[in-house]
């Protein structure tokens, strides 16, 4: 990151701090107009972040990335939040060459035999998908939160992405379970039903299961693997 990059960054950050989230968004709107994007995944979190943007009309636009292999209750949800806020969510999905040739050469279900294997599926499916989505753009809004796995505890609201250089804003970071559920509830927003089974981290549905009492937020994905690799590449640090 260069050092205008950072000390622009710096600047952002103390311009949004103390702000609402629908009033940080708008600062960024300003600083960036018509560049400023959402990945919703139809989680609690991205519901959270939608019923937000959607309710106080923001300029900014909303993308998803379906791999193909996601759960039917994500697809209603999904559905479900088109009805309920009217809004316009645009779709992106794997190359089909690349994805044909890959479950050609390992089968459909490659990503359990190595983590070599599971990482280059989750790249045709979600991260070339997501470069796509990003592109023309200056800000990606999303639902991380420190909680979710350890390498987040020390993120900040604002960062700066290398990889796909942009700057992304986590406006629920500090948030906890408790506090999305509350407000899910409170709000009455489309949620995904999964939620309610146990299922917190919720992606493709042969790498998603439900956690059991006391288990870590991030063992329902790629319960298979060692904890330390479990992410996907949509969010590298």
């Amino acid at each position: 990151m260069s050092h205008s990059t950072s000390d622009a960054l710096a600047s952002l950050q103390h311009s949004i701090n103390g702000k609402s989230i629908a009033d940080a968004v708008e600062t960024l709107i300003a600083a960036y107009p018509g560049a400023v994007t959402f990945s919703t995944s139809f989680s609690n979190e991205d519901q959270v972040i939608t019923d937000h943007i959607a309710k106080n009309h923001l300029p900014v636009s909303f993308f998803t990335l379906d791999t193909g292999r996601l759960f039917p209750e994500t697809y209603s949800t999904w559905s479900r939040t088109l009805e309920h806020y009217s809004i316009s969510i645009k779709a992106y999905y794997p190359n089909a060459g690349e994805l044909e040739t890959f479950i050609e050469s390992n089968g459909p279900n490659a990503f359990y035999d190595s983590v070599e294997l599971r990482s280059r599926c989750c790249f045709i499916r979600k991260v070339a998908p997501l470069k796509r989505a990003l592109q023309g753009n200056a800000v990606w809004i999303t639902g991380l939160r420190a909680e979710h796995s350890p390498n987040r505890q020390d993120l900040q609201s604002l960062e700066w992405d290398e990889g796909n250089g942009i700057i992304k804003f986590h406006p629920l970071l500090h948030w906890s379970t408790e506090e999305v559920s509350n407000y899910v509830q409170q709000a009455a927003i489309p949620y995904n039903p999964l939620h309610d089974k146990g299922f917190v981290s919720i992606g493709c549905a042969p790498c998603t299961r439900a956690i059991r009492p006391g288990e870590d937020f991030r063992a329902g994905r790629w319960w298979w693997e060692d904890s330390s690799k479990k992410e996907c590449g949509l969010h590298t640090h």
